[in-house]
């Protein structure tokens, strides 16, 4: 089995890979200090990991973030010095273990022998029967009249003054007013950002903090829990990063 550690203490990282190694049957191909590193390695195209060894309390991003920014997550065993966060890691299918640091070789000998078997288990599932495709009228998901638009009308001075969607940078919510900031030009309407919302395009937009809606492609930097869009430093709240993360093309 393929494993990788992710846990922003050292020392711990360093007596789990030289656990790892006294088991013939583990291979450690990663040993990561933070979340970033580990999610890079995670997506690439020729990446087979099969166990993650996951601290849950690392610097601005929790083990159960990073958990949820991964699209098929393979078996994770939580390593803590923390007990009070069992119920929660049982709620995902993926986790099957739970350690508390100080780690004994007896107790990480269980984890992976769980490990073990949940890999055999989903190894030995059917795979799922191909299904057709729904037609256009019967797609849940199609698409809405939002994804599909190229610009929007805002009403300023008994105006309406057309904006192209691929311009704007940052929505921002101001009491009863919204600044819309484009590229070319800033616009201050009497409106939600509920509304608005509703007027961009989902794959484009993404709302990032309760005051903020952003276009991920226009994202210059991130960096701990804000992202900076032309010259504007935007706060990220950490229920909205996992989706953040997920829209992100890493190398």
């Amino acid at each position: 089995m393929n494993c990788i550690i992710v846990d922003d203490e050292g020392l711990a990282r360093t007596i789990i890979a030289g656990m790892i190694k006294r088991d013939p049957e583990l291979v450690l191909t990663g040993d990561y200090g933070n979340a970033m590193q580990a999610m890079k390695h995670l997506n690439q195209p020729e990446d087979s990991t099969d166990l993650i060894f996951l601290d849950i309390h690392m610097p601005d991003f929790t083990g159960f973030d990073f958990i949820q920014t991964i699209k098929n997550p393979p078996a994770v065993v939580l390593v803590t010095s923390d007990k009070n966060f069992a119920t929660e890691a049982f709620e995902y299918d993926c986790i099957v273990d739970y350690m508390v640091k100080p780690i004994t070789e007896e107790r990480f000998l269980r984890a992976v022998k769980k490990a073990k078997a949940h890999k055999a288990s989903n190894d030995a599932a059917p795979a799922a029967p191909v299904q057709a495709a729904p037609a256009a009228s019967e797609n849940k998901e199609a698409a809405t009249p939002a994804d599909t638009a190229t610009e929007f009308y805002v009403n300023i001075d008994r105006r309406l003054i057309k904006i192209e969607i691929q311009s704007v940078n940052v929505v921002e919510a101001k009491g009863d007013y919204i600044h819309i900031k484009t590229e070319a030009k800033n616009y201050i309407v009497h409106s939600t950002l509920k509304k608005i919302e509703e007027k961009l395009p989902s794959h484009l937009f993404l709302k990032v903090h309760r005051t903020y809606i952003i276009n991920t492609k226009k994202i210059i930097d991130i960096e701990d829990n804000s992202v900076l869009i032309g010259k504007d430093v935007i706060p990220v709240s950490r229920a909205n990063r996992p989706e953040l993360m997920k829209r992100l093309n890493m190398l």
